[in-house]
């Protein structure tokens, strides 16, 4: 059995777009997934400025790209990826909460909702008011969950993820690391992922 780490944040349109090809790729497959939610933004801050330099000074022609790219590959996955009005969305709540679903072996409705309200209906999922009803869907205890992401002991899980991918090499969302060290980042090389599992 192998195990596959997947780092994500839920702020990334391209995790969402791995997260979904990850689980229909591995399913079949003597993998076991691990989740590990974390910051993006954290590991930008640390290790890869350069994002934020990208977005204030964009290429012209390579934005006009990236749309399309991205529209291609939401039309393959088959999910719906828009333009939230609110980018980049702090996702340190709905990050915390991913380790409550994790907790409950909730972990895939409640990512995937959030993705889906995000990505999807455009809502800012930084607002507790957006949060509560995914929250509720997943099957969560409302109470508990916002509890629980409020305590130090959820910020420290969130914050050690983070810390943890960049001592690792990681800089960006998603990475995975199949059977320990053997690093894979971005939803398009889940294939290459496919292919060392299977032998290739």
């Amino acid at each position: 059995m192998h195990t596959l780490e997947f780092f994500f944040d839920c702020s990334s349109p391209w995790t969402y777009l791995a997260f979904e090809q990850v689980q229909r790729s591995m399913a079949p497959r003597p993998v076991a997934i691990e989740w590990r939610p974390f910051l993006v933004g954290g590991v930008f801050n640390t290790v890869n400025p350069s994002v934020y330099e990208g977005r204030a000074k964009p290429v012209p022609l390579k934005a006009k790209y990236y749309g399309k790219d991205l529209a291609d590959w939401a039309r393959y996955v088959g999910v719906e990826i828009g333009q939230p009005p609110v980018f980049p969305v702090n996702s340190v709540k709905a990050m915390r909460g991913a380790f409550v679903a994790i907790e409950e072996d909730r972990l895939v409705p409640y990512a995937r909702r959030v993705f889906q309200r995000y990505w999807g209906d455009l809502e800012d999922i930084s607002q507790d008011g957006i949060l509560r009803p995914i929250v509720e869907e997943s099957g969560l205890d409302v109470a508990s969950f916002f509890e629980n992401i409020a305590s130090q002991d959820y910020k420290d899980r969130l914050r050690a993820n983070t810390d943890e991918l960049v001592e690792r090499g990681g800089f960006g969302s998603p990475t995975m690391f199949l059977d320990g060290d053997d690093m894979y980042f971005g939803n398009d090389r889940i294939p290459l992922v496919v292919a060392k599992v299977d032998g290739g």
